[in-house]
């Protein structure tokens, strides 16, 4: 359509407050929150294409969508409308023009997960639906063992819940990385795919290995039976967000500047 242009979207969500990315019937989806704020803002449709679904409780900070607008308003005024006119628990990072051609799902080349754990004796008072709490001591040296064995290109079925249909099952793990607080600690998992619930199935049978209810060494052979009921269970989704998305080409350059400059201290 004459005047129309291609725009990415970065945003960030609070997965607690919506029934996952993409939009249904009878329930709020981050996906009908931006297609809503945009409608709000210029009186037009249009739809918002994810980089891929997140499930009701998963959050993200860089999830990428593309969509095509109509309006004139520039990718920063965009960006400011889209936020004044969307629900609590969802923001737009950063907007750019881009190739009519990129298509946020189609275009990526891989992601990158964060599983979030919080470990203390007590239920954390704060923030209890952004994170995964556990009680018991952790073996973190045994959980890094066990994760070895996960990077690679492996045919993951033992950490694939059934889902929507797909035509292999096998998947390119980069790196597994730890990363350790007195009373927190994450691992950012990054492939260039994951099936449906991987990463959280792999969260579940790392914890089982760092309570020590499994061997670090039985990893190895439960991704080998390619039978889901060998590995741990589904961890919660309150622990897993989705960090950042990754495309052949550069997608958001450069820090985000503001009027007053970039804000607070740092940007990463």
């Amino acid at each position: 359509m004459r005047g129309m242009r291609n725009v990415r979207l970065q945003i960030a969500y609070d997965g607690s407050r919506f029934h996952g990315w993409q939009r249904q019937a009878g329930a709020h989806s981050v996906q009908e929150a931006l297609e809503d704020a945009y409608r709000s803002l210029s009186g037009e449709s249009a739809v918002v294409h994810g980089s891929g679904r997140t499930d009701t409780g998963v959050h993200a900070l860089r999830q990428v969508a593309h969509v095509h607008v109509g309006t004139r308003l520039s990718d920063d005024r965009l960006r400011h409308a889209l936020n004044a006119h969307l629900v609590d628990g969802v923001a737009v990072r950063r907007v750019e023009t881009c190739p009519d051609a990129f298509h946020a799902r189609f275009d990526a080349r891989g992601k990158r997960y964060m599983y979030l754990v919080a470990t203390s004796r007590f239920r954390p008072p704060f923030g209890e639906k952004l994170c995964h709490w556990v009680e018991q001591p952790l073996d973190r040296a045994a959980m890094r063992r066990a994760a070895d064995a996960l990077v690679g290109e492996h045919d993951f079925s033992a950490f694939a819940s059934s889902g929507s249909p797909r035509p292999s099952n096998v998947r390119l793990i980069r790196s597994i990385h730890f990363i350790a607080r007195r009373e927190a600690f994450a691992f950012v998992v990054e492939g260039n795919g994951f099936l449906y619930n991987m990463v959280r199935a792999i969260a579940g049978t790392l914890l089982l290995v760092g309570n020590r209810r499994l061997a670090p060494e039985a990893v190895a052979e439960i991704l080998a039976s390619r039978e889901r009921e060998n590995a741990g269970p589904t961890a919660p989704p309150e622990g897993l967000y989705l960090v950042s998305v990754l495309y052949d080409e550069p997608v958001f350059p450069g820090r985000d500047r503001g009027p007053r400059g970039v804000p607070g201290v740092f940007q990463f």
